[in-house]
């Protein structure tokens, strides 16, 4: 592509323009474009595929062919599809037999042991240095539990790197060996075309002329045969193209299997030198901010009770205070006490002396009740006399 692709920069703030959708109130949607199919052009198999030194192997070759040879026929270009059949029985084997899954397993495993570390913190007061401690301790053995499954899951994925850099040389070999069978199986097809043109061009044209020409019986099955030859022959030259077309498939699946391996790889080494160094880091900060969340707890707590305790001794001390001041202040007999008493003295004296008054009123009545019987008696008693 000869077109320059590079975006167009700009200082200018103005956005390009947008083209505005057309409305409608018609039913019929807009007419799609149909999108032109892109044609695929076929890829001639001929000698421009091959180098000025293979052609000249291929033409030399191409004059050994004797397509009347059925047993050369029948071998010809065996050992190469033999080669490529072994070379996807071989992939095949590795493929089958890589357990990838237990990869994704040990990660996995790494993964929820990273995630399981640490616990809910408890909370309160009461017994804040012996939860501190025991906390502490508790993630310190956690950490070491968590810390040996990490190491053990990191052994285990080194080992698979290690197989796995080891297929991922030996898929570059096998794509060495599969471009070598691919051009082995085209300098084949190429020579056998070349050697088939030939024949049906020069011997078998002669033989059709020469049975037109006598009309014998002999002379036409002679034609009849070797033009069968050649189509075998030719049938020959086609298999050997589909098995061509299987390696040339097994190229880009090779890269992909290998493309699969080194991103395992990749996520591995990013685990063994990222992922496992930075949690171990993470705890010793997590440990380290425990220590000194303690030590920050601790010294709450001391002056916590501190505060409490000056607090109390102030209230007690001001309570105590005022008892005393007022117990100092405070006379021997309180002045509500002799006023109460002086109110008692005086309704006493006041009672008494209002008995005192009845009585005498009472005195002078009996006198004059005593006078009254005793001149009522008299005059009774005179009466008695007259």
């Amino acid at each position: 592509m000869t077109e320059n692709m590079t975006p167009e920069l700009t200082l200018e703030p103005t956005a390009t323009a947008v083209e505005v959708p057309s409305l409608t109130l018609t039913p019929e949607a807009p007419e799609i474009p149909e999108v032109e199919e892109k044609k695929i052009e076929a890829v001639e198999m001929d000698e421009k595929l091959l180098t000025e030194e293979e052609r000249k192997a291929v033409e030399e070759f191409s004059h050994k062919i004797d397509i009347r040879d059925t047993n050369m026929i029948l071998q010809y270009g065996a050992a190469a599809q033999k080669n490529v059949a072994g070379f996807s029985e071989n992939a095949l084997n590795n493929v089958r037999n890589k357990d990838l899954g237990e990869i994704g397993e040990d990660l996995s495993k790494l993964v929820v042991e990273l995630k399981g570390f640490g616990g809910e913190e408890k909370k309160g007061l009461a017994g804040l240095f012996k939860k501190g401690a025991n906390k502490l301790e508790t993630m310190k053995a956690q950490y070491s539990k968590v810390e040996a499954n990490v190491d053990k899951i990191a052994q285990n994925l080194e080992n698979h790197q290690i197989t796995l850099l080891k297929d991922v040389a030996m898929f570059d070999q096998m794509y060495e060996l599969n471009l070598k069978y691919y051009k082995e199986l085209t300098m084949y097809i190429l020579a056998g075309k070349k050697r088939l043109d030939e024949v049906r061009k020069g011997e078998l044209e002669e033989l059709r002329l020469k049975a037109e020409k006598t009309g014998l019986a002999e002379d036409a099955q002679a034609y009849n045969d070797f033009a069968n030859l050649c189509n075998r022959f030719e049938k020959k030259l086609h298999d050997l193209e589909l098995t061509r077309m299987v390696s040339i498939q097994m190229g880009p699946q090779t890269r992909l299997l290998q493309n699969n391996d080194t991103l395992m790889i990749e996520k591995i080494q990013s685990s063994l030198v990222n992922t496992i160094p930075l949690w171990k880091s993470q705890m010793v900060l997590a440990l380290g901010m425990e220590h000194a969340h303690q030590a920050t707890a601790a010294q709450n707590a001391v002056t916590q009770m501190t505060n409490e305790l000056l607090k109390k001794n102030a209230d007690k001390l001001k309570m105590g205070t005022i008892a005393t001041a007022k117990e100092a202040e405070r006379s021997i007999v309180d002045i509500e006490t002799l006023q109460h008493t002086n109110q008692q003295l005086i309704s006493t004296l006041d009672e008494v002396l209002n008995i005192q008054r009845q009585g005498a009123e009472k005195r002078k009545a009996a006198e004059l009740e005593l006078g009254r019987i005793e001149g009522e008696l008299k005059q009774k008693l005179m009466e008695l006399r007259g």
